[in-house]
């Protein structure tokens, strides 16, 4: 939805046990509102600061910040600021690089602002989630 992701370890390279994601988030950049069924999920802030929402909590993430999501957790998060945030997210098990593959794309050369989605990717978003055990919660406030 905007963000910028670059996977550093799939899980064809580690057996399926976990996916390394670089993200970078512009601002106003983030996820909707969303619960990850198959596997857990851990932010490292890097660079910036989000506003995270976690199982009905609050809270602010900057540049040192640990965040451990377990699978089932309601959760989102979102860049307030006015400078793009630079995290890596860790899943376990692996798959969830899939997903951003499948609804993702590559940007095109010398492309290096925020990719602004269109209401299609959107769809295919919220119509792909299933398949990799999410549950996107668009009608949420975030």
């Amino acid at each position: 939805m905007g963000d910028r992701y670059t996977i550093k370890a799939a899980g064809s390279e580690t057996g399926g046990a976990f996916a390394l994601i670089e993200a970078l988030v512009p601002p106003g950049g983030g996820p909707p509102p969303h619960i990850h069924r198959r596997e857990d999920e851990a932010f490292y802030v890097l660079e910036g600061e989000l506003s995270l929402h976690v199982d009905g909590r609050d809270a602010t993430a900057s540049a040192g910040s640990w965040i451990m999501l377990p699978k089932g957790s309601l959760h989102w998060f979102k860049n307030t600021g006015t400078a793009p945030v630079r995290m890596l997210i860790h899943v376990s098990p692996a798959g969830l690089e899939d997903y951003f593959l499948e609804v993702g794309r590559i940007p095109a050369d010398g492309e290096n602002g925020p990719i602004v989605p269109s209401k299609e990717d959107f769809e295919k978003l919220l119509a792909l989630a299933p398949k990799y055990g999410l549950e996107i919660h668009a009608n949420g406030a975030y």
